[in-house]
C-alpha cells in the first residue's frame, strides 16, 4: 500500500477489533479502557502500522506466485 490510501473496515469487523483491544488491555495490562480509547488505538494501528503488514503480504503473495509460475514453466520444458 503506497501513498495515502487508507485501509477501511466494515463496521462489524471494526467493532470486533475494538472489543479485542479492550480485552487485551484488561487481560494483559490490567487496564480498563473504553470504546473511544480502543478506537483511537485501532486508528493508530491502521494508519501507522497496518500499511507495512499489508505491503509485506503483497510482497509475499507475489513471491509465492512467482514460484508457482516457475514450477509451471518447468513442466513445459
Amino acid at each position: 500500500m503506497k501513498g495515502k490510501e487508507r485501509i477501511t473496515l466494515e463496521r462489524e469487523k471494526r467493532d470486533e477489533m475494538v472489543k479485542n483491544i479492550i480485552a487485551y488491555f484488561k487481560n494483559e495490562r490490567g487496564e480498563e479502557i473504553g470504546q473511544l480509547a480502543a478506537g483511537l488505538v485501532l486508528d493508530f494501528i491502521m494508519e501507522k502500522l497496518a500499511p507495512e503488514f499489508y505491503n509485506q503480504g503483497v510482497l509475499d503473495s507475489c513471491a509465492y506466485m512467482d514460484e508457482r509460475v516457475e514450477d509451471m514453466q518447468s513442466l513445459l520444458l
